[in-house]
C-alpha cells in the first residue's frame, strides 16, 4: 500500500501547505494550521470523470460580442421574502449558502420552502436529523407535497448516485458540515471536506442547471465555519439571524452574483412554522398608550423596501466615574460622533451622562439616515421631554451640525404616511425631492440640529 499524504490547512481561510506554519501567509492569522490525511487513487478520477450534463458542450474560446444575452431562468417561490432575498426568485443552477445560529430555523424555513414546491421535484438531504424527525417537522408545517422526496445520507458518493437516479430540479442539504467524501480521509466539517463537498455539489449545479442551497453552521464569533473559500465558490451567501428569545427572524443577503446585496426578509417564529412579515412596520413600532420619553421613530431603507422602527434613548446622570455608551442594534462609534455634535454644536454636556441606545424588535441598523431620529430620541431624553406623537424623523446629521439629505426620500415619505403618521422631519436639502410628492403627510424641511432643536423643545 502507499503510503497516505498529509497536508497541513488554515482552518480559517483553507491555505494549504506542505508543512507546519506559524502564521498563515494567506490570512496572516496565527496557530490556525491542522494536518489533515489526503488520499488520492484511481476512484478520484472515476469522480472527475463523472459527468451532470444534460448535453455536450464544446469548450472554446469566443468572442465576447458573440455571447448572447439573456435573463436568468429563476423558480418563483411562494415566500415573497426569499424571493425578495434572492434577487427575484431562485436561479437555476445557482449554489446558495445559508447559515445561522443553532436553533433559529433554518431547517424549518427550507423544509417549509422545499414543501411548498409542489410543481416541481424537491430533494431535502438531511445529513443531521432522521427521517422520523424530519417527519415529525413536516407535520408540524402542515403542508402535503407528493413531489417532496427525503434522503439521509452523509456519504457524497451515495448521495450522487440517488441524484442521478431521481434528477431533482431542487436540492437542499442540511448541512455541508456534517457531509464527507469517501475520497478524502478526513472527518466531516474539516477543512478538507467542506471544500471537497462543496466542490462536487457546485460541479453539480452547473453542469445539471439544477439550483442547491447548503445550510451550514457558524463559529462561536458569528462567521460562517469552515474556510472562506467556501463563501468564494458559492452564488450566494444568506445569513439567518435574529435572537431565540424573540418571535423574529431575519434573513439577510451577505453576497449575491444575480441580485442587490442590501435586501433583508423578515419572519416570525410560529408553532406552524416560519410566517412571513409583510408589513414589518406595524411590528417594529411599538404600541403605546402611554406617550413617553426618549422615543423617536425613524423612516429608513433596507434594500428595496422602506421600513418605520423605533428609536429609544435613555439619558441619565452618570453615578460611577466614566459614564456608560451602551447600545443596541446601532453603531457605538455613530453614538459618540452624534453625542459629539450635541455638545459641540448645541451646548448639551452629555459629557457626564449615562447613555443607553437601543433600536426596537433586535433590528441591526447601518443606514445613516437613523441619525435624527437617534439625536431627537437623546435629546427627548435629555429634556425629560416627549417627542409629538406621530411624528417621523428622516435624516443624516454631519460634524458641523448641518442635517444633511438622505437618497429615496419620496418612499419613506409614502410608508410612513401609510401607517398614519402626519408630520415627518426631512432634511431641507432634500427639498427637490419631495417638490413634486403630493401627499397628505405635512414635510417639515430643517437644515440645523439647533432649528429642530427650538421647534420641537
Amino acid at each position: 500500500m502507499s503510503k497516505a499524504k498529509t497536508a497541513f490547512f488554515c482552518s480559517n481561510c483553507g491555505y494549504e501547505s506542505a508543512k507546519w506554519l506559524g502564521k498563515c501567509p494567506s490570512c496572516d492569522q496565527w496557530n490556525t494550521f491542522i494536518e489533515e490525511v489526503i488520499v488520492k487513487d484511481s476512484r478520484i478520477e472515476e469522480l472527475k470523470r463523472r459527468s451532470y450534463k444534460k448535453e455536450i458542450r464544446d469548450s472554446r474560446p469566443v468572442v465576447l460580442q458573440e455571447v448572447s444575452s439573456s435573463e436568468e431562468i429563476r423558480i418563483k417561490t411562494g415566500d415573497a421574502e426569499l424571493n425578495r432575498v434572492l434577487g427575484g426568485g431562485i436561479v437555476c443552477g445557482s449554489v446558495v449558502l445559508v447559515a445561522g445560529e443553532p436553533g433559529i430555523g433554518k431547517s424549518t424555513l427550507f423544509l417549509q420552502i422545499g414543501l411548498s414546491l409542489t410543481n416541481i421535484t424537491v430533494l431535502y438531504i438531511s445529513g443531521e436529523e432522521s427521517e422520523q424527525q424530519v417527519k415529525m417537522r413536516a407535520d408540524r408545517l402542515k403542508i402535503r407535497n407528493e413531489k417532496f422526496f427525503l434522503l439521509t445520507e452523509t456519504s457524497t458518493q451515495a448521495i450522487f448516485q440517488e441524484l442521478t437516479r431521481l434528477d431533482p430540479q431542487l436540492v437542499i442539504v442540511d448541512s455541508i458540515q456534517t457531509l464527507h467524501s469517501p475520497y478524502i480521509e478526513s472527518p466531516p466539517g474539516s477543512v478538507s471536506q467542506i471544500r471537497e463537498c462543496a466542490g462536487e455539489f457546485q460541479r453539480f449545479a452547473k453542469e445539471s442547471n439544477t439550483p442547491v442551497f447548503l445550510i451550514g453552521h457558524i463559529t462561536k464569533d458569528g462567521t460562517i465555519a469552515g474556510p472562506k473559500i467556501l463563501e468564494h465558490m458559492v452564488d450566494t451567501v444568506l445569513q439567518f439571524e435574529g435572537d431565540i428569545h424573540y418571535a423574529y427572524r431575519i434573513l439577510r443577503t451577505l453576497k449575491n452574483r444575480f441580485g442587490s446585496t442590501a435586501e433583508m426578509g423578515i419572519y416570525e417564529m410560529t408553532s406552524e412554522g416560519m410566517r412571513q412579515v409583510s408589513n414589518p412596520s406595524e411590528i417594529l413600532i411599538t404600541q403605546k398608550e402611554e406617550h413617553l420619553n426618549g422615543i423617536a421613530i425613524a423612516a429608513t431603507i433596507e434594500g428595496a423596501r422602506p421600513l418605520l422602527i423605533e428609536v429609544q434613548a435613555l439619558v441619565s446622570p452618570a453615578v460611577y466615574g466614566t459614564p456608560q455608551r451602551t447600545v443596541t442594534g446601532f453603531d457605538l462609534r455613530r453614538l459618540q460622533l452624534l453625542l459629539a455634535v450635541l455638545e459641540k454644536r448645541g451646548g448639551f454636556h452629555f459629557g457626564v451622562k449615562d447613555v443607553f441606545l437601543n433600536i426596537a424588535g433586535g433590528l441591526k441598523i447601518e443606514d445613516p439616515s437613523v441619525d435624527l431620529a437617534v439625536l431627537c430620541a437623546l435629546l427627548s431624553s435629555f429634556e425629560d421631554t416627549p417627542l409629538p406623537q406621530h411624528m417621523c424623523f428622516a435624516g443624516e446629521v454631519g460634524l458641523s451640525g448641518e442635517i444633511r439629505a438622505v437618497n429615496r426620500i419620496e418612499q419613506r415619505i409614502a410608508e410612513a404616511e401609510k401607517l398614519g403618521f402626519e408630520k415627518i422631519v426631512v432634511s431641507k436639502f432634500n427639498q427637490k425631492g419631495v417638490a413634486n410628492h403630493q401627499s397628505n403627510i405635512e414635510i417639515i424641511m430643517m437644515g440645523r440640529v439647533e432649528d429642530l432643536y427650538n421647534y420641537l423643545f
